[in-house]
């Protein structure tokens, strides 16, 4: 099958369903030289009837809003580095090589393409948010465990977070080595512990 056939229909549970129809929203963010997002090229793709995505989701706002916290809900906590520094440089060098697969500018695609208008679209939105914050919140709980002092949630999202989504949200390359170091020296406080 190539890139551009449908998959084929066979008779699937909802869950199958739903993650068919996730998958076929990366695949056509993730392809450059695709066609436009509408709900019957996804649903194409997915190898579903177009009625069945419209009935499901609703519109095309509700299930990109739905693969987004998908995605994100599969964040798992990071092992424990025993440090903070080590912990936000884990956490980093994931974020950049999530951004460098299709699937993760696909994701950051799509958060944009769905961003809210009213009121339930942001509530629902900022619950997206929290969860993408989790992860961080457990590291700073776990560097408070161990008697460090963590940066507030809001400086790790200024200095740390929002660096990699403005460069891929633009398109400028994230640097391959490095980067993660930099920003999480930056945010506490511009200390290089290993000074030789």
């Amino acid at each position: 099958m190539t890139q551009n056939q449908p998959a084929p229909r066979i008779r699937r549970s909802p869950e199958q369903v739903r993650a068919a129809v996730h998958q076929a929203v990366v695949d056509l963010l993730s392809d450059p030289e695709g066609e436009d997002l509408n709900i019957p090229a996804i649903a194409q793709r997915a190898g579903v009837n177009h009625t069945s995505v419209y009935r499901r989701w609703g519109s095309l706002d509700a299930l990109l809003a739905d693969m987004v916290t998908t995605r994100l809900e599969r964040d798992s906590p990071l092992n424990d580095t025993g440090s903070l520094r080590g912990d936000l440089i884990a956490w980093a060098e994931a974020s950049v090589a999530s951004m460098h697969t299709p699937q993760g500018r696909a994701l950051v695609r799509a958060v944009i393409l769905s961003m809210p208008n009213g009121a339930q679209a942001q509530s629902d939105r900022a619950g997206q948010f929290r969860r993408r914050m989790r992860s961080i919140e457990q590291i700073r709980e776990r560097a408070m465990a161990r008697g460090e002092d963590p940066p507030p949630l809001e400086e790790i999202l200024d200095q740390l977070i929002a660096p990699f989504y403005i460069r891929t949200i633009f398109g400028i390359d994230l640097p391959a080595t490095g980067y993660p170091e930099l920003l999480v020296d930056r945010l506490l406080g511009g200390s290089d512990p290993d000074p030789d």
